[in-house]
């Protein structure tokens, strides 16, 4: 199995962070397998969506809708409703796996492998690809 560690830059606010390029570069030339893509933090998820006609946009207003950022959270450290961050990846989680077909990602037209990350407080996070050969 490969395995390395990209850093993505998430800066100050909630963001949806397309890292199919990454993704796609870090399998190219290594024939068939499986992608395993892992954000090593509790307050941040991996999603497969379409990005660029508004659907990142949509799915961070319905996290607000579903998780607000409110008093109403015991896990009261860090920014105002930070709590609803450590819930997130219950809704959406940490991991996703995508196969790989002659080192190509194997996703959908309008799929994109993407970081969701709602938490300001850290403007940099982790993303672990790790490569099993099939």
């Amino acid at each position: 199995m490969r395995s390395e560690v990209i850093t993505v830059r998430t800066g100050g606010s909630a963001t949806v962070r397309d890292i199919t390029r990454e993704a796609a570069e870090f399998v190219a030339g290594h024939g068939d397998g499986l992608l395993h893509v892992f954000a090593p933090h509790a307050t941040a998820g991996i999603a497969l969506i379409e990005t660029g006609a508004g659907s990142d946009d949509d799915l961070l207003r319905a996290v607000d809708d579903l998780l607000p950022t409110d008093d109403r959270w015991r896990h009261r450290h860090g920014s105002p409703g930070h709590g609803r961050d450590h819930v997130l990846p219950a809704f959406i989680p940490p991991y996703a796996t995508v196969p790989v077909l002659d080192g190509r990602l194997v996703l959908g037209t309008w799929q994109s492998i993407c970081l969701v990350d709602p938490n300001g407080d850290n403007p940099t996070r982790h993303v672990r690809l790790s490569f099993l050969p099939g």
